[in-house]
């Protein structure tokens, strides 16, 4: 499944400038970040825990401009905790900035 990430990627280049490393860095921290939140997201047994997980992802995609992200994670806030279809989503998109 492919994402646009053109505000993200711009949001990486803005904060590494051209140091590869860096930008290699923000990119990996990004997604491990995702995927610990999406971890929480999948154990959670109650509202507060889904909660506080999902609002942790869209502060995670607000701060990296990553629209998609913030999308998801406000579906999983309107949804129920442990919605498998919004997991499903999510692991998605993580895999897709994984494969990048």
């Amino acid at each position: 499944m492919a994402y646009a990430h053109g505000d993200f990627e711009m949001a990486l280049t803005a904060a590494a400038g051209e140091d590869l490393a860096l930008l290699a860095e923000l990119r990996t921290s990004f997604v491990e970040s995702m995927r610990a939140q999406l971890d929480l997201l999948s154990r959670s047994r109650c509202d507060a825990n889904w909660n506080m997980a999902a609002q942790r992802m869209r502060g995670l995609g607000m701060s990296f401009h990553a629209s998609e992200l913030v999308k998801l994670a406000d579906e999983a806030l309107d949804g129920a905790p442990g919605d498998p279809a919004v997991l499903r989503k999510l692991d998605a998109l993580i895999e897709g900035f994984s494969s990048e």
